[in-house]
């Protein structure tokens, strides 16, 4: 169970980045009453919203867990930033971070097999 809490926080601190980031693309920042207006944006409060729950849950699973088990478990971010920066922001998918991922997944197995 507490893997899955800490996969499932994984993919609401990406959501928050991934909120963040369509708050923040295309905007121009170039004054202190910009940055403060794209604090304001609906994409950004949101990502706030989510990785304070996000935050909340962490404190939870650490408490429960052993720090040196759940978090390198958090490293499924990577995974699920990788499949919404491909998917949503078009980014390029290469070899090398398909082979980063692949690592991360063996490290997770490895980590969480007692």
């Amino acid at each position: 169970m507490l893997i899955l809490l800490t996969i499932f926080n994984s993919v609401l601190m990406v959501t928050g980045q991934t909120l963040w980031k369509l708050g923040a693309t295309g905007k121009d920042i170039h004054s202190l009453s910009q940055l403060l207006r794209l604090f304001l944006s609906p994409y950004v409060i949101s990502g706030l919203f989510v990785y304070a729950f996000a935050s909340v849950l962490w404190i939870y699973i650490l408490n429960k867990g052993e720090l040196s088990y759940v978090y390198p478990i958090q490293s499924t971010a990577f995974i699920f930033a990788l499949i919404i920066g491909t998917t949503i922001f078009k980014e390029q998918l290469t070899p090398t971070k398909i082979v980063g991922v692949l690592v991360i997944c063996l490290g997770i197995i490895i980590i969480t097999r007692k």
